[in-house]
């Protein structure tokens, strides 16, 4: 009867090995760590995806859905890798290695790791579900709550985007907003409730993300963005969700997001009718790519003027909120240069492709000089 040195041995002279300096030099398809959560905790190498050896055969096709791909694995010394890879090739993986002498030794020759977030036993129970997918899984999760959204409004649109970010765990959410709760916005602006009526709607907001969920940290901007602190308010942030309703912040916040190069998650509504877009810098087309002037005063009405069906922008705010999530997390496909309108009354969605305007005054050049102008006038004047 072989003792377990014998089997791993067998196993050895059945797999692919490969050194650490072999994975130093050239980085394979895919790194695949498989050690346990605690060791994973100690550190990892860059870029590795993990999966525990214990669940592996379970999602590895989840991970790595291509059997062909280039994989090597490792774990803390080469042993488990190397049981790991006997699998993997009994799954059909054509091209899987273990890294010999594993995690310690790529530490002991210098090898770059870096150490996960950790999460508290309230953190693992409250993002449970985020946890199970592996397009998000602990180092999207860890990514969300390290991350920095900033919203343009705590209104219609900010109220869903804010509460689902919220229950996410985006870490830091910034609320721009120098308005106050009134009556007439609890048909649509859920965030708020009667009881804060006449209270201003970053503290309203903020109290109710606080006790939605105590990870998140709220910076209340009270305020209403113009050409000399837009760059201050936005700059601190990752991405910007622009649930505004006047076109002088739009026209102000698509230039001054190209000048920082901040990507906007977009969303209108009217009626019954919402659109949805994302203008990141230079990568699709900008706010003034699809309007190069603003229509003439009375052409576009506000929901004050032409109000709005309550749940319409819960629904468009949602999509703000999901389209911020798979930028965050680097998955899906996000909706640059694709713009999507929803029809409520007839319940349809319809897609439309946004090209970049060769000739736009802002974002045709990536190196041009942008300034920032006066935007009542410009708007005024169109």
């Amino acid at each position: 009867m072989a003792n377990f040195q014998d089997y791993l041995k067998q196993i050895k002279s059945e797999i692919r090995e490969t050194s650490v300096d072999e994975v130093k030099a050239k980085k394979p398809e895919v790194l695949l760590d498989v050690r346990e959560g605690e060791e994973y905790n100690e550190g990892y190498i860059p870029g590795a995806k993990w999966i525990p050896r214990g669940k592996l055969e379970l999602r590895i096709e989840d991970v790595v859905p291509n059997r062909d791909a280039d994989v090597v694995l490792y774990c803390a010394g080469g042993n488990r890798s190397a049981l790991a890879a006997k699998s993997l090739k009994e799954l059909g993986y054509t091209n899987v290695r273990s890294m010999a002498g594993g995690f310690t030794a790529w530490k002991r020759t210098g090898g770059k790791f870096e150490k996960p977030f950790i999460f508290s036993s309230e953190q693992q129970q409250r993002y449970a579900r985020h946890l199970m997918l592996p397009e998000v899984g602990e180092v999207g999760q860890a990514k969300l709550l390290q991350s920095k959204v900033l919203l343009l409004g705590a209104g219609g649109l900010g109220a869903p985007a804010a509460l689902y970010l919220a229950a996410a765990g985006v870490g830091t959410m910034g609320l721009v907003d120098d308005d106050i709760v009134d009556a007439s916005n609890l048909q649509r602006q859920v965030i708020h409730n009667t009881k804060r009526i006449g209270t201003p709607k970053v503290d309203s907001a903020a109290q109710a993300i606080s006790e939605l969920n105590p990870d998140v940290k709220v910076v209340k901007h009270a305020l209403r963005l113009s050409s000399e602190n837009v760059l201050d308010v936005i700059g601190g942030y990752d991405l910007i969700i622009d649930g505004t309703d006047n076109f002088p912040t739009r026209y102000l916040l698509n230039d001054a997001s190209l000048i920082l190069k901040k990507t906007v998650i977009n969303a209108s509504i009217f009626q019954f009718e919402g659109q949805i877009t994302v203008f990141k810098p230079f990568e699709g087309p900008c706010y003034r790519c699809l309007y190069p002037e603003p229509p003439p005063a009375g052409m576009a009405p506000s929901c004050n003027e032409a109000g709005v069906l309550g749940v319409l922008p819960g629904v468009v705010g949602v999509i703000q909120a999901t389209e911020a999530l798979k930028l965050i997390l680097g998955i899906g496909k996000p909706l640059i240069g694709r713009l999507l309108q929803y029809d409520a009354l007839n319940m349809k969605f319809r897609e439309f492709k946004l090209p970049r305007d060769k000739n736009c005054v802002v974002c045709s050049e990536p190196g041009k000089k942008i300034e920032l102008i006066d935007y009542e006038a410009f708007c005024s004047i169109a």
